[in-house]
């Protein structure tokens, strides 16, 4: 054995306390006039002198407190969550819903064409010059796709100079 073994069991056996054979509990003093019943006792837990009392200690009731005080304000059961989840749900989808029809154009109101005229087309004129003409105050875009729609034509390229189209008139 080393020497250091033998030095730390020296010095084991030397802190050891010595144990008291047949020691007895400590008797109450009898107060005169007072009877067998027990005198109410206080108990104090160990937050109340200043340590913290390891999880598993300690009695029912302080458990039971410690954890209704660290319990949440609000519980949600599952068909709370099941609500406040369809609810966030509709919210957010609908919110998706209208910023992608801003995004179209479909929710902005486009101009409003109250009725149409005849218009011949003229060598080297296009759609897109049409529309400047006779609605200088509307978007030539929606108009070139508006009169598009009207006259049936597949592209804006199959206008004919003679041709005669409807070109709608904006207020």
């Amino acid at each position: 054995m080393s020497t250091a073994a033998l030095a730390a069991d020296a010095l084991a056996a030397r802190q050891a306390p010595e144990a008291v054979p047949d020691a007895r509990p400590r008797r109450r003093p009898r107060i005169a006039g007072t009877t067998t019943e027990r005198l109410p006792v206080r108990a104090c837990s160990g937050d109340d002198l200043g340590r913290r009392v390891a999880d598993g200690h300690g009695s029912r009731a302080r458990r039971q407190a410690v954890a209704e005080a660290q319990a949440p304000a609000l519980r949600l059961t599952r068909r709370g969550r099941m609500l406040l989840t369809a609810l966030s749900v509709i919210v957010f989808g609908s919110a998706i819903v209208v910023l992608g029809l801003r995004v179209t154009g479909v929710l902005e109101p486009g101009p409003n064409f109250t009725h149409t005229v005849p218009v011949q087309v003229a060598p080297g004129e296009t759609l897109w010059s049409i529309a400047q003409d006779t609605n200088p105050s509307q978007d030539p875009a929606i108009v070139v796709e508006r009169i598009a729609d009207l006259n049936k034509l597949a592209t804006p390229a199959d206008v004919v100079p003679g041709q005669t189209l409807q070109i709608p008139i904006a207020r």
